[in-house]
């Protein structure tokens, strides 16, 4: 999968050039395109066009952008999120639309030939490739924690991604430590901004992240050499520009009043709002509401009935414990001016009442009214709602007549 054990010395391909040689049809190439839009509808320079078709044919001459992508204290969730798309084929021409150079996960080679390829990766393409770094480092014991042929994490990183054109820290770990640094953080684990301040690193926090973003920001910066706009904790804007509880599908349920109490209760199956369970989401910035994984609607946590945990944020993912209730800026209890989603069931006043059959009387007039203007001949048997030969002479406010 990875385009070279031992280095890559070939003068790199365009998009266009390497999918036609490798046999990837123009169809999956412009589903990955239409993906791409979906998840940057703005924001990116890249898929600023009005159709797949001209976002193809712009990335299609696009040089592939050679990756070196370092793995630290990580699960490996991030390189999966990459590849298990629900299409295979489209997970095979993400591979073909960067250069993948070196990735200890997915290459074949290990050992004194893996380490041979890193550097010769980095030696042929230094200052021109991005370094995607996946996993957070350890610092404590001047990082005895973890070591690559023998040379700390820490060591790794300075050199590799201190050669780099762009830097980017995929998931929550590489962002600013994730998981192994929640208490009592035992490896004094930190993400790469950490470590290189200075630098200018792109953060795409998750557990996991959206691969469209990181191919987004990788595509964008392979053709213009810019990298998108940035928020204050350096992640790309147009992937973490909206708050979940904003674009929430069950937000009518939380304005409702209507919480989850706990797992499997009435409430939990009819899919209401997950807040009281400790959902995260009126914190969190992230598209998961409207960006879904694997190209298939209501993956990510709601939509498979789990609260979210606030992944992407530094202050509560795996800080605040999973079920605490955060707080909101939005009132918990219904709004009065919202309608309920189940109206309750009750008596009825004698106000609704009364206005009822006003409403009732008012349309039975007005439909008697249009029935006659249907025809001007008397006694018109084909007018809706005729009576018969005498209903002309009785009126409308003629009462009932008798029963033969």
């Amino acid at each position: 999968m990875v385009d070279s054990l031992i280095g890559a010395s070939r003068v790199l391909e365009t998009i266009d050039e390497r999918l036609m040689r490798c046999g990837v049809s123009r169809r999956a190439f412009l589903q990955f395109c239409s993906s791409l839009m979906v998840a940057a509808p703005f924001g990116l320079a890249i898929t600023d066009k009005k159709t797949p078709e001209e976002v193809a044919h712009g990335l299609g001459k696009v040089v592939r952008p050679p990756v070196i992508w370092l793995a630290f204290q990580d699960c490996t969730g991030c390189t999966e999120t990459l590849l298990r798309t629900s299409h295979p084929d489209l997970a095979d021409l993400i591979l073909n639309v960067v250069s993948l150079e070196y990735h200890e996960t997915l290459m074949a080679g290990s050992g004194t030939q893996a380490r041979e390829a890193l550097a010769e990766a980095v030696s042929t393409h230094a200052g021109k490739y991005i370094c995607v770094v996946e996993g957070s480092i350890p610092t404590r014991d001047n990082g005895v924690y973890m070591k690559l042929a023998g040379r700390p994490a820490m060591e790794v990183l300075a050199d590799v991604a201190g050669k780099a054109a762009a830097i980017v820290a995929i998931g929550s770990c590489a962002s600013w430590g994730g998981i192994p640094s929640a208490d009592p953080d035992p490896t004094g684990a930190v993400g790469v901004v950490d470590l290189m301040p200075e630098k200018t690193i792109v953060n795409i926090p998750g557990c996991p992240p959206n691969p469209y973003t990181l191919l987004g920001v990788v595509l964008q910066y392979a053709d213009s050499g810019t990298l998108p706009e940035l928020d204050g904790e350096r992640r790309p804007k147009f992937a973490f520009d909206r708050n979940i509880h904003d674009q929430c599908p069950r937000r009518a349920h939380f304005d409702a009043g209507n919480f989850v109490k706990q797992y499997g209760d009435y409430g939990h199956r009819e899919g209401w709002c997950l807040y009281e369970m400790g959902c995260k989401g009126p914190d969190t910035h992230a598209g998961c509401s409207t960006r879904h994984f694997n190209e298939i609607p209501d993956v990510w946590p709601i939509g498979i009935g789990a609260p979210c945990i606030g992944c992407t944020e530094k202050s509560i993912a795996f800080r605040v414990p999973m079920f605490q209730v955060v707080q909101i800026h939005t009132p918990a209890n219904p709004p009065e001016t919202y309608a309920p989603i189940n109206a309750p069931q009750g008596g009825i006043s004698p106000l609704a009442t009364g206005l009822v059959g006003l409403a009732v009387g008012a349309l039975a007039g007005a439909g008697y009214v249009a029935s006659r203007k249907f025809s001007k001949v008397p006694a018109d048997e084909s007018v809706p709602g005729f009576g018969g030969p005498d209903e002309t002479e009785r009126g409308p406010g003629a009462g009932p007549r008798d029963s033969a």
